[in-house]
């Protein structure tokens, strides 16, 4: 990976800094706007639809604009100064040469829309597929040895993750920000109308179960079920960002964002099925996808949301059945190296299991599963 050292350190350390958070409603973008707001930073809350302000939260200023569209984008923040940008956001196309064209540019284009702005640091949110091979060979072409460590070159495919990070890198040549890239494992996080949340998916799979008298299925593959793995809590990878974005030592480097804890779904899968009172199954001969565990429940939900009065009638916005099936359907082991992290000073921690946990508790208050 290219490094450029550029700008490392704020100007004004002292000013009220102003923060921009692309996909500003997704399970990492919300949870940096909950972070950000709650250490005095103004914010920038950038989604496709962002609602009206709320008087409760005048810090955090929704900003409605097309990443996709330079347009779109040129409008809405002409004017704006923000000195921090995360970028969190992504758009799933049919094939990786479409991913590569439409996520690249939307990097392009929203850096692009603010070369007006006095940037200091651009933080980019990628992922494992980093080491692992797009959607399209996901974990079936050559890898890295396990686990995954932030020094390993690039896979010899097409990948959207690397054409974001040479967009990242050429902008901050040019305009003299520094940057950060952080490479989350599969994401536990608050976000309705997420197409990569398998959190919100699992407690959906439970819920579906317990009404309808079934049992909780897992639907991975065997070595998913016996393998030791990894998972990002949103709560933790929004700290890592800041930590990085605000941090002079850590400038102009990719970092991986874990938990800290290792698992084996083996051990994880009875505890988050009693959280549900069903009863657990595991691997039993052969991957049992959710996509057809799950097909045709979207009836079956709207009858379990009127029963309960819950806020969201429409299957599709909570469970993302696909995404689950293919982290859960991988046939490779999949642990991730955190010592970059910790020798440059991140010592954050959560716990797996209770972020599952703090996770299904929410989702209860929201009104989202019963």
């Amino acid at each position: 990976m290219r490094r450029t050292m550029l700008r490392t350190t704020p100007s004004h350390p002292e000013a009220p800094r102003t923060a921009l958070v692309a996909g500003a409603t997704g399970i990492a973008g919300a949870a940096l706007v909950d972070l950000l707001e709650s250490r005095g930073w103004t914010v920038l809350a950038l989604s496709r639809k962002a609602g009206a302000p709320d008087p409760a939260r005048p810090a955090v200023v929704p900003v409605a604009a097309d990443l996709g569209s330079p347009v779109s984008l040129a409008q809405a923040l002409e004017g704006t100064r923000p000195t921090h940008v995360f970028f969190t956001s992504w758009s799933r196309q049919e094939t990786e040469k479409e991913n590569i064209a439409v996520n690249s540019a939307m990097v392009r284009n929203l850096l692009a829309a603010l070369e007006h702005a006095p940037l200091e640091h651009v933080a980019l949110m990628t992922g494992l597929k980093h080491y692992m091979g797009p959607f399209e060979a996901y974990g079936e072409g050559p890898m890295p040895d396990t686990p995954f460590s932030e020094d390993e070159p690039r896979l010899p495919v097409e990948n959207f993750y690397y054409a974001q990070e040479d967009e990242l890198m050429e902008a901050a040549e040019r305009q003299g920000f520094a940057w950060s890239v952080h490479r989350a494992h599969t994401v536990i996080g608050f976000a309705v109308g997420n197409a990569m949340n398998m959190g919100q998916t699992l407690a959906v799979q439970a819920t579906l179960c317990r009404e309808l008298g079934m049992p909780f299925v897992f639907p991975g593959s065997e070595t998913q079920w016996n393998s030791v793995t990894d998972m990002t809590d949103a709560g933790l990878l929004a700290e890592h960002m800041l930590w990085a974005a605000t941090d002079a030592n850590t400038a102009n480097e990719a970092f991986n964002v874990v938990n800290g804890d290792v698992f084996r779904w083996r051990s994880l899968w009875p505890r988050l099925a009693a959280e549900f009172g069903v009863e657990p199954e595991g691997f039993d001969s052969v991957p049992r996808p959710l996509e057809e565990q799950m097909a045709g429940m979207a009836d079956a939900w709207t009858k379990i949301a009127d029963r309960h009065g819950l806020a969201e009638p429409q299957l599709e916005r909570l469970a993302s059945w696909w995404h689950t099936d293919a982290d859960l359907g991988r046939k490779v082991e999949v642990l991730t190296d955190m010592s970059k992290s910790r020798l440059a000073g991140f010592t954050g921690y959560r716990r797996t299991e209770d972020a599952f946990k703090a996770l299904f508790a929410r989702l209860r208050d929201e009104k989202l599963i019963p």
